[in-house]
């Protein structure tokens, strides 16, 4: 059975990413991309549906493990009675074929090590032919995928049908290495690599990244930890970004909602550029603005929610009935049928993400402007009908306020970009469409009796979106109605944490997104509601709600999408880019707030905090 979500820490190459848990088995590994067929899918099965172990032969998890310094390469340390072993974890960014290498280093005494390799093809559904081809080399090969085992001479490898057992003996000073690596069968076997030379370049490549980063501010160490892994989460041939690197983790135990998080959502992407682009890092934001123009070209009308990592627009949901499911979680689904949703406020992120770049100073071409055109012409004619939101709910569309707000900002920010360029001929009609939208959410969208903006027109839930609107300058932070606002999504307090909107007790189907059960407290947006707590002046309770989700992150610093406080344990598909984006963004907040002394004139006003309720 795999282990709890956060029992897993992730490697990467820049193209795909794999996870290994604290007792030395890689549970989950698609290659050659992010979303392509998993080779190891224990994470979503057993040890049956892939997986590759390697710990002391007595068993047991890792007593420790870290990061290398401000990298992606993990070390996991094991200490018994008999001695001290470290192994070393790291995929090389990419110059060859993917590429896990494990390193097994003694550090005291002598201590026992096994190993067990299980490849499955096509997400853990197909059991490979697999031999030896000399003492040191095994290959598994189904249909047109193969893998390739180089071990040191120092283990004895063992083949069966079912698996490759691993055993040797390292003793202090000796280290052992292997490398797995994926492949088109028909490419034949790939150059073994230098582990030791390999590991040099890897630490070298993440130092120099690192480097560029400019936040100097304080939780440094989380904030860090949160861009490396933000950029982990960029497949680097294309610029695009992915939301996840898995698929089908619950968004509660036993439940339904369980999604394949493994492509590039505009939204998500739009988030990590900007937060990556205030941290200093320009590259990745030139990329991804080549990637969006590839990735949407044709028709506004046209537009995804989501696209594959090569800005493939095809992305059918399909179900694993041949997987369990993480701890049952049924059923596992592999790609997405949002691609199909008409989502309005992906066009504002859009918008708001090259107004970004522009003024990082990001250079924007002709056809770039005729993109701005060609989404506000677009939004100008559909900005008035229902979608299905943020939340990208499957029950029936509505008038979501957070969808209406983001036309806003499209509005707002095209309107900013024309100035930057000194195109003036539409921009009457972004001034009025602007006008028109705010009044319209000031209008239907809040609630007297709520005394909140809600979730949509008509409607009287509450929605933690709404905690976003002074972020993206919708209306000021001191407004009555956004403090007012703040002081009701207490409502959606859970633990301490926030929900995204609540669940409907006895309900069958939730009547909004039409799906049964309910989910755990989103970790995003508890670090929405530290923001608006921050610009609202209320720094030291902004700073309690930051650390609460600060203490939920897992041992080597990493966040899924969800927590749920009564468990005490992370939910939902890992690593999530928008919790790591909050997370870095929230950081910004409550350094810039410290460092300005800013306060509102409604500052002196106090409203009860989210309970603090620690952990378990």
């Amino acid at each position: 059975m795999a282990g709890r979500i956060e029992d897993y820490a992730l490697i990467g190459d820049l193209e795909t990413a794999a996870l290994v848990g604290n007792d030395g088995a890689v549970d989950w590994w698609c290659a050659p991309r992010f979303d392509s067929p998993a080779l190891f899918a224990a994470l979503l099965g057993t040890e049956g549906n892939g997986s590759w172990r390697l710990a002391p032969a007595a068993g047991g998890r890792c007593g420790r493990r870290s990061y290398l310094g401000d990298s992606l390469v993990l070390e996991s340390v094991w200490e018994s009675i008999s001695g001290t072993v470290a192994v070393t974890d790291f995929m090389p960014p990419r110059e060859g074929p993917p590429r896990i290498v494990r390193i097994v280093r003694g550090i005291a005494g002598r201590v026992p090590m096994h190993g067990e390799l299980r490849v499955r093809f096509n997400h853990g559904s197909v059991v490979p032919w697999t031999r030896k081809t000399d003492p040191r080399t095994v290959v598994a090969v189904a249909g047109p995928d193969a893998a390739y085992l180089f071990a040191d001479g120092g283990a004895e490898l063992t083949v069966t049908k079912e698996r490759t057992s691993i055993d040797f003996t390292v003793s202090a000073g000796e280290s052992i290495s292997f490398a797995l690596d994926w492949t088109p069968s028909h490419a034949g076997p790939p150059a073994r690599t230098d582990a030791g030379r390999a590991l040099s370049g890897t630490l070298g490549f993440w130092r120099d990244w690192t480097a560029q980063c400019r936040y100097q501010g304080p939780w440094r160490d989380a904030v860090m930890r949160s861009l490396i892994t933000l950029k982990a989460l960029t497949y680097e041939p294309t610029g695009g970004m992915v939301a996840a690197v898995t698929a089908s983790l619950p968004e509660r135990v036993g439940g339904e909602r369980n999604w394949d998080y493994r492509f590039c959502w505009l939204r998500d992407s739009t988030f990590t550029l900007s937060c990556l682009l205030r941290s200093g890092f320009q590259h990745e934001a030139i990329a991804w603005k080549d990637w969006l123009e590839r990735a949407i070209a044709g028709e506004p009308a046209d537009l995804q929610t989501l696209y594959g990592v090569e800005g493939r627009r095809n992305l059918p949901e399909t179900l694993a009935d041949w997987l369990p499911g993480y701890e049952g979680s049924a059923p596992v689904r592999f790609g997405n049928a949002a691609v199909d949703q008409f989502q309005l406020d992906v066009y504002g992120e859009v918008l708001n993400t090259l107004y970004s770049a522009v003024r990082a100073g990001i250079a924007i071409g002709e056809h770039e402007w005729s993109l701005v055109a060609g989404l506000m012409d677009y939004l100008e004619k559909c900005w008035r009908e229902p979608d299905e939101g943020i939340w990208e709910v499957r029950g029936p569309r509505r008038h979501f306020v957070h969808s209406k707000v983001m036309t806003w900002v499209a509005a707002d920010r095209a309107l900013r970009l024309a100035r930057v360029a000194g195109l003036r001929g539409s921009a009457q009609r972004w001034r009025a469409l602007r006008r028109e939208v705010r009044d319209d959410v000031c209008r239907r969208g809040w609630s007297a009796e709520q005394q909140s903006f809600v979730q949509y027109y008509g409607g009287s839930r509450l929605d933690s979106t709404a905690l976003l609107m002074p972020r993206l300058g919708f209306l000021p932070a001191d407004d009555p109605r956004v403090l007012a606002t703040l002081a009701a999504l207490r409502r959606l307090d859970d633990g301490g944490f926030l929900l995204r909107y609540a669940d409907v007790p006895g309900a069958a189907v939730h009547e909004v997104d039409g799906l049964t059960g309910g989910e755990g407290a989103f970790l995003a947006c508890t670090f929405w509601y530290a923001d608006a707590l921050a610009m609202a002046g209320r720094e030291t309770e902004a700073r309690a709600a930051f650390e609460r989700v600060l203490a939920v992150r897992n041992d080597v610093g990493l966040l899924s999408e969800e927590w749920d406080p009564a468990a005490g344990r992370q939910l939902g598909n890992t690593p999530q880019a928008l919790s790591h984006v909050a997370l870095v963004n929230t950081a910004f907040t409550l350094y810039g707030t410290r460092r300005t002394d800013r306060r509102p004139r409604s500052a002196a006003r106090r409203e009860r905090p989210l309970a603090s309720a620690a952990p378990n």
